[in-house]
């Protein structure tokens, strides 16, 4: 599973300007005033070829009182730090050591978690004495950084994750099973599907929003062949999330998507597309997860409701258009067969080789139908193509002026790869590279 690192300390620190720097998003709101983050936030980051979760907290205040605002967001940095690998303390040199500092030393010492001492606004100042008044703290030697302009923030993360064990990556060529994470918002049937697919009572089903507070790995067997399905949580919009159990449960959901080759969306026939379901997939998909859609309680719809609902679905989800949509009744056991056929489809297409003269084939077959549109007087040039990695598959293209082709021939190309290879169900990502065609010398000897 991918490693959470959670950032701490008190208000006005900077910690939501870093979680944006290490996130690359905006997602944190950011201003000079202090307590702005009462919920958690949590995002997905990357230095090179590790990627990370972190999760941005509110102010702590280890000593705030039952009752008050202040003391709520102290018990969801506990619920963070308890949940977290390593904990980014965050200070700010330029307010220097506060005595709310201390406190909250006092109470990173007692997690028993990898604590990082994070000097902030350092920039413009000497490395060497940014952050020495914060020796005294204990904490081992402070890390100066500028979130705000990003001075040493990839330095910052390269420290804590050579620290951490890294995430899963090439297991699959060992266990070559599927493991699928069964998401949704709450109460949409996600227990039920899983007790439905097992063909037993395996997880707790309640007709009550929240009843699956974490992850649960169940392995079966079907027609002979072994799965592993994951049961998560219920995911809410973070605005929606306000109780610190369910926090928890969304980054133990979220850890599963990471964790995951394919994910079965599942979604509630009788309730509306929304903002909530679009964030689901949103994660998934940048995730790189394959993906196959259920659209459960299928059998409580008239039959005249059911057209409305199909066009609904199309419409709202066309950014979605690779995966494909069954529409079932868990609780009946209605469908099943199909869903899990494409949950093979999926998990095949994810995983599958890509070999270099194929690809390279289907890359001179696309530009010559539609080639890259000029930057200038200049046409960017696309030589030839290989495969970078699987879940999802990576097609990376070399040649000339790639860094000028824009994000619409990006998607353009991912389109044509996934039809020309009939990869349904699942994401692919298109990397450009300059450079040199390391395969000419191989190729002029053939001939």
């Amino acid at each position: 599973m991918l490693p959470i690192v959670a950032i701490v300390g008190r208000p006005n620190v900077g910690k939501s300007t870093l979680f944006n720097r290490l996130t690359r998003s905006r997602d944190a709101i950011v201003a000079n005033v202090s307590g702005l983050t009462r919920d958690r936030h949590y995002a997905r980051g990357r230095v090179g070829n590790r990627p990370y979760l972190v999760v941005d907290t509110g102010g702590f205040e280890p000593v705030a009182k039952d009752g008050s605002i202040l003391h709520e967001m102290a018990r969801q940095a506990r619920q963070a730090m308890d949940e977290a690998d390593a904990i980014l303390f965050v200070v700010d040199t330029r307010a220097g050591l506060m005595p709310q500092d201390r406190a909250v030393a006092d109470e990173l010492r007692r997690s028993g978690r990898r604590i990082y001492l994070v000097v902030n606004k350092a920039e413009g100042m000497d490395q060497a004495t940014a952050g020495a008044e914060f020796h005294a703290l204990g904490l081992g030697d402070p890390l100066p950084v500028s979130a705000e302009h990003g001075d040493h923030c990839s330095d910052l993360m390269d420290i804590v994750l050579a620290g951490l064990q890294p995430a899963r990556e090439a297991e699959e060529e060992e266990d070559r099973h599927p493991r699928i994470a069964i998401v949704g918002r709450p109460n949409v049937g996600k227990s039920t599907l899983v007790n439905a697919l097992l063909g037993e009572e395996r997880v707790v089903v309640f007709d009550q929003p929240g009843t699956t507070r974490d992850s649960i790995y169940i392995e079966f067997e079907r027609a002979g062949r072994r799965y592993t399905l994951i049961d998560t949580a219920g995911l809410r919009r973070r605005g929606r999330v306000s109780d610190a159990p369910e926090k928890f449960s969304v980054m133990k959901a979220l850890q599963a998507i990471e964790d995951a080759n394919v994910a079965i969306l599942v979604l509630d026939a009788r309730a509306d597309i929304s903002e909530q379901d679009a964030h689901v997939a949103g994660f998934i998909l940048e995730a790189g997860r394959a993906l196959v859609v259920a659209v459960n309680k299928w059998e409580k719809l008239a039959v005249e409701e059911r057209d409305l609902v199909k066009r609904s679905l199309l419409r709202k989800l066309e950014f979605l258009a690779f995966a494909r949509l069954h529409f079932i009744s868990a609780r009946a056991s209605q469908g099943l067969v199909p869903l899990l056929k494409s949950v093979d489809e999926a998990y095949a297409a994810a995983m599958a080789k890509l070999p270099t003269p194929r690809l390279t084939r289907a890359l001179e077959k696309a530009v010559s139908q539609q080639p890259p549109p000029r930057h200038g007087t200049n046409r960017p040039k696309l030589r030839y193509a290989h495969q970078g990695g699987s879940n999802p598959p990576r097609v990376v293209i070399h040649g000339n002026s790639v860094d000028q082709v824009p994000d619409s021939y990006r998607r353009y190309l991912e389109r044509f790869f996934r039809e020309a290879f009939k990869l349904q169900g699942t994401p692919l990502r298109v990397e450009f590279r300059s450079g040199a065609n390391p395969y000419d010398k191989r190729i002029g000897k053939r001939r």
